[in-house]
């Protein structure tokens, strides 16, 4: 973990909801994809922790859903400085991928999948993209996973675009080695039982701190509780415990 000072280069809408904001500032920390940034805001007490969506040196893209008084914070923000923790949470092991690994991203689930597309691809590997959407208008990155040159398949819930379903409809059709996915808790949940290999799972939680000194964020897992910040947010399919 790294505490840095980074500069706002860009911070531009990508939806109605849905924002992408490049930095620029010490970016060493941040060694997998799946890691997360703590990011410090005027007034607020907690930081808000938000998904590392891509990295280029000294650059850092991040992308970020408005949902309350930190993120709308953060979407009036042209420029400045901002205090951000780096380089938080385990990140995705790309060891276990195979050849023909597939990348499950829903929502805002999606930002960390672009990074670990990138990576998995550096390793020659045959990566397939399922990303999931409610309704044609909160699509994003689309364009840009398949600049990447990869298969990528779209679901939406109402059909007004790709596929009419949801991610595990699309995933049926498929064959894959091995899986990456990040979403809302519904969805992972559908993701377990769908898979037929074993795959990785980013989790959300809501966090105090963010590097595993409050355990606000701790979850059971077959061998014990885990802090989603520090041994997660990627927990391995074999040791999911679901709650009810």
């Amino acid at each position: 973990m790294k505490q840095s000072v980074f500069q706002i280069l860009e911070n531009k809408p990508l939806t109605d909801c849905v924002y992408q904001m490049v930095l620029q500032g010490d970016t060493s920390a941040i060694t997998a994809p799946g890691q997360f940034v703590n990011i410090r805001l005027d007034g607020l007490y907690l930081r808000r922790p938000i998904s590392v969506c891509d990295l280029q040196q000294d650059r850092l893209t991040i992308i970020y859903k408005v949902v309350g008084k930190g993120t709308q914070q953060m979407a009036s923000m042209t420029d400045g400085e901002l205090d951000i923790l780096t380089g938080l949470g385990n990140g995705y092991d790309l060891t276990k991928a195979g050849d023909d690994p597939v990348l499950i991203g829903g929502g805002v689930g999606v930002p960390p999948m672009y990074l670990l597309c990138k990576k998995l691809i550096e390793q020659k590997k045959h990566v397939q993209v399922i990303l999931g959407f409610n309704t044609a208008s909160e699509i994003f990155l689309e364009q840009a996973f398949r600049d990447l040159g990869v298969d990528v398949t779209v679901t939406t819930v109402d059909g007004s675009a790709g596929t009419k379903g949801f991610v595990t409809d699309a995933l049926q059709n498929m064959n894959y080695s091995y899986f990456y996915t990040c979403g809302p808790e519904p969805m992972l949940k559908a993701v377990y039982r769908s898979t037929t290999t074993s795959g990785q799972f980013s989790f959300e939680k809501r966090m105090g701190c963010g590097f595993g000194a409050c355990m606000g964020c701790s979850c059971k897992t077959i061998t014990g509780f885990k802090r989603i910040c520090k041994e997660g947010p990627v927990l391995q399919k074999e040791e999911i415990a679901w709650e009810d």
